[in-house]
């Protein structure tokens, strides 16, 4: 069902693309026709540059990784990384090529999506001679779940929550739990190892995951009488101010300098193991902590990021015990095969890339293994991020380090870097929040021959690898940095 708020809603309930679903399926003579899907995948490739920019506004979406480098902060920043997808529709402002009910195709707006909507997809009407009102459900809403979701079509895959396309922010329930000495703990829920209790719960099923309890990466937790969690690991302090400074020009990237937001101690993780229910591991994102219920009551936004983590839009806790209530966050955009698709940066094992994901600094879990990607005992799902991608707020080829922290969008925040990423549900079986990121560079014969573009598929990425147009920083061997980036998967858009 296509609901005209642009909401996905959890679980059972219909949640649709509204105006942007792109590769809706309809019969023409019986043969199935996909419309919209070319449209949607002109999104490609990557390339160069930037300047320095700075910025204040601490909901800015950010950057989502890499680096040779990173630090820890708040936010008071001057990031990069940021703001809605790249000109992402804002609530009241409806895209130009968006045709409305009973509008003849004719009289629709123009059919070039506005920059606001990379990555997202254009409608699937786009080019028609009908308004998106005359298509039918896309394939991934057909009742049968487990055939339809591997289908094109948006699919909400972390379905604990409510995603908000235009604000580009899903909104999850909030947890209050406590560390070992009493100390309040607010967090939310994303991903587990427990296959019964991710579809009970809506969360994201990781079986690679009971691979990351081989080191320090994984703390111990409880669960308490009252259905509260006992923290057993280390805390988040988040009152670091955040802040940027960009390299000089046309390098942005790396920055001079990275402050993170929220650092945790040696022993935090968002990794949890609860010891006393089948040593299942969960991954458990603190948001705030040492802090009662009002102290966090932005229930209409402008959160205080002394005191939650930076990637927080609004947060509205109700209830007793160990809590209740909602938090919402800023999705950051990515292309898993093709694929446009949202996750939450939370932390990172580094602190420039936790800057510049607006995440918390948390080096424990770069105690993780890396490099293994789906071989066995693997516990995490590569990531590839371009420091020298194309730059530009209106190049549609636009990606990367240099791109996120110097483009601005349309509200003049930062624009994220659309990093290309592995296996996610329903695409791959190898899916897993903690992200091992690889950091590429388009190298000057790339550059020279017209190669460097907007690259969207980890294949296509690769074989620009395996071609010697992409290398490692400097024109080192390509391949993992050693740095973990915990970004749980949200939502597929075709």
């Amino acid at each position: 069902m296509r609901l005209r708020d642009n909401t996905y809603r959890r679980g059972g309930v219909a949640r649709t693309e509204g105006e942007a679903t792109a590769g809706r399926v309809r019969r023409r003579g019986g043969a199935l026709a996909l419309v919209g899907i070319v449209a949607a995948l002109t999104l490609s490739l990557a390339a160069c540059s930037g300047g320095s920019s700075t910025t204040t506004d601490p909901t800015a979406v950010d950057t989502a990784v890499i680096s040779l480098t990173p630090g820890g902060g708040s936010t008071e920043l001057t990031p990069l990384a940021g703001g809605a997808p790249q000109g992402a529709p804002t609530p009241g402002n409806t895209p130009a090529n968006t045709a409305v009910a009973g509008t003849p195709a004719s009289q629709a707006a123009p059919t070039t999506p506005p920059r606001g909507n990379d990555p997202l997809p254009p409608p699937a009407s786009t080019g028609a001679e009908v308004p998106l009102t005359y298509f039918g459900p896309v394939a991934s809403e057909v009742q049968d779940d487990a055939r339809g979701r591997a289908l094109v079509g948006p699919a909400q895959l972390l379905r604990a929550g409510t995603v908000d396309k235009n604000a580009f922010t899903v909104t999850l329930p909030l947890y209050r739990g406590q560390t070992g000495d009493g100390k309040s703990v607010w967090y939310i829920l994303t991903d587990t190892t427990d296959k019964g209790q991710a579809e009970a719960l809506g969360l994201n099923w990781s079986p690679k995951l009971i691979y990351a309890d081989v080191g320090n990466a994984v703390q111990d937790a409880r669960i308490e009488k009252d259905g509260s969690v006992t923290f057993l690991g280390g805390s988040v302090d988040f009152s670091p101010k955040r802040a940027v400074e960009p390299g000089d020009a046309p390098n942005a990237f790396p920055p001079k300098s990275a402050q993170p937001g929220s650092v945790g101690d040696k022993n935090y993780s968002p990794y949890i193991r609860l010891v006393n229910a089948g040593n299942q591991i969960y991954n458990a994102p603190v948001i705030a902590s040492g802090v009662n219920a009002n102290d966090l009551s932005f229930c209409n936004g402008n959160p205080d990021y002394d005191v939650v983590h930076d990637r927080v839009v609004s947060i509205c806790p109700s209830g007793k015990d160990n809590g209740g209530g909602t938090v919402t966050l800023q999705m950051t955009p990515i292309f898993s095969f093709g694929k446009p698709a949202s996750y939450i940066s939370m932390e990172a094992s580094d602190a420039m890339v936790a800057t510049l994901d607006k995440g918390t600094f948390a080096p424990v879990i770069g105690d993780l293994p890396v490099a293994r990607d789906d071989s066995f005992a693997s516990a995490t799902e590569r990531l590839f991020v371009t420091a020298n991608g194309p730059t530009g707020s209106d190049n549609p080829q636009r990606q990367g380090l240099n791109s996120a922290l110097t483009d601005l969008g349309p509200d003049g925040k930062p624009l994220p870097p659309i990093h290309v990423i592995g296996g996610i549900p329903t695409v791959a079986l190898d899916y897993s929040p903690a992200w091992d990121l690889n950091l590429g560079e388009w190298t000057k014969e790339a550059i020279d021959k017209g190669y460097r573009s907007r690259l969207i598929d980890e294949f296509q990425y690769l074989g620009m690898v395996e071609r010697g147009f992409i290398t490692g920083p400097g024109g080192k061997p390509y391949g993992s940095t050693g740095i973990v980036v915990n970004c749980p998967i949200v939502m597929r858009f075709l």
